[in-house]
């Protein structure tokens, strides 16, 4: 898995346990619904750090929690 699946997967994961939509997350976070969608769709695979920031914001979390999660273990190599 490489990082951009990893953190659509985190994003998911995150708005399943608080059983929340992205429009939800979306008003929590202040980050646009289109922005979180192209996330979640895979059409962005490289979301700036001060999204994923807003979007632990929204949350109530820590980046590091954001992170510490099973889905970035074992993230397959960038350089190739």
């Amino acid at each position: 898995m490489n990082i951009g699946n990893a953190v659509r997967k985190r994003i998911l994961e995150l708005c399943y346990e608080r059983n929340i939509t992205i429009n939800k997350l979306s008003t929590m976070s202040g980050v646009t619904q289109s922005t979180i969608n192209n996330i979640v769709s895979g059409r962005n695979n490289s979301t700036m750090m001060s999204t994923i920031k807003k979007l632990c914001d929204g949350l109530d979390i820590s980046i590091s929690e954001f992170f510490s999660s099973e889905v970035f273990e074992n993230l397959e190599q960038e350089i190739k």
